[in-house]
């Protein structure tokens, strides 16, 4: 599995599973003992569960309980887990940290395994999708969520699953979910908007609107040289906040601030684009760390060839 699928191996809206071909799904747990295989299915699509299909996905089933498979136990499940090479970890990005996936294809139907080898929870959540409507799905939303202003400029894009901090007039903000449903539609926080119309609510009411991209960090350090001052960057925020560590001289605070972001896991890229997002907005080209090499230096846009 692919890290931009296993948002599929979780429960979505009705138009994003109507639109990937969502069949429905399959939910087990492996009992007490952990050698047992109690489980539910839930339909979403009866018109797509075919004869064929509900064949093909008892045979899928079927082979991986077999002895040895990853579905034949608990203790197996949670080797195979083990190992990266065989599941996706999914982390913190998704759910409580605990899931694994996999994604097993067949020549008309695609299999969203999302695994979890820990007594007392459900093991396994199996969504069922056509094969071709999800990969569809998933090739159009590489493009990216637009946003807008009423006029049709684009202002930035987000990834598929990425969210927005949309600021009020009276200077309180909420983060939004958006998800990706064609390139003139968009969910933010399962509300579906043509993006036009949400770029038109958010000047009424006298919002703003920011990318709170999942490539950059929370925060980061940096450098404030004129004051000699080590300072926090907040993603989102414009402006810093005193540290409140710096105690040294200004080649020595330069270096703590390397330190504290290599800590944090910090690139040099984010970094620099942290930078530019709290001086101009993290609306801005330059606050993505896609602008930026592994050193953190700028890269400069490709030149077309000119016509002769």
């Amino acid at each position: 599995m692919q890290l931009e699928e296993a948002r599929y191996s979780y429960r979505n809206s009705q138009q994003i599973s109507s639109q990937t071909g969502l069949i429905g799904y399959l939910r087990a747990d492996m009992g007490t003992n952990g050698n047992e295989f109690w489980s539910t299915w839930n339909d979403y699509r009866k018109d797509l569960k075919t004869d064929d299909f509900k064949s093909e996905f008892d045979d899928v089933i079927n082979s991986f309980r077999e002895k040895g498979q990853f579905l034949s136990d608990r203790q197996t499940l949670s080797r195979f887990c083990d190992d990266s090479q065989n599941a996706l970890e999914f982390g913190e990005r998704y759910g409580a940290g605990r899931d694994y996936g996999v994604r097993v294809n067949t020549q008309d139907y695609a299999y969203l395994m999302r695994l979890n080898p820990h007594k007392g929870e459900y093991n396994l959540y199996c969504y069922c999708y056509r094969k071709d409507w999800l990969d569809h799905h998933l090739e159009r939303a590489r493009r990216g969520i637009r946003f807008i202003n009423p006029h049709y400029k684009e202002l930035f894009r987000i990834p598929d699953g990425d969210h927005i901090r949309i600021t009020y007039p009276d200077g309180s903000h909420k983060d939004r979910t958006c998800r990706y449903i064609d390139d003139s539609h968009v969910e933010v926080d399962n509300n579906l908007y043509h993006i036009c119309e949400f770029a038109e609510i958010m000047e009424s009411n006298g919002n703003t609107v920011v990318p709170l991209r999942a490539s950059l960090p929370d925060q980061c350090y940096t450098f404030v040289e004129g004051l000699n001052m080590i300072a926090i960057i907040n993603k989102g925020e414009l402006g810093y906040t005193d540290a409140k560590s710096a105690n040294g001289r200004p080649i020595e605070n330069r270096a703590m601030v390397d330190k504290l972001n290599a800590q944090l896991g910090v690139t040099k890229a984010q970094y620099a684009a942290m930078k530019q997002g709290s001086r101009f907005g993290f609306d801005k080209p330059d606050a993505d760390p896609k602008s930026y090499d592994e050193n953190g230096q700028a890269i400069k846009p490709k030149q077309k060839d000119r016509e002769r």
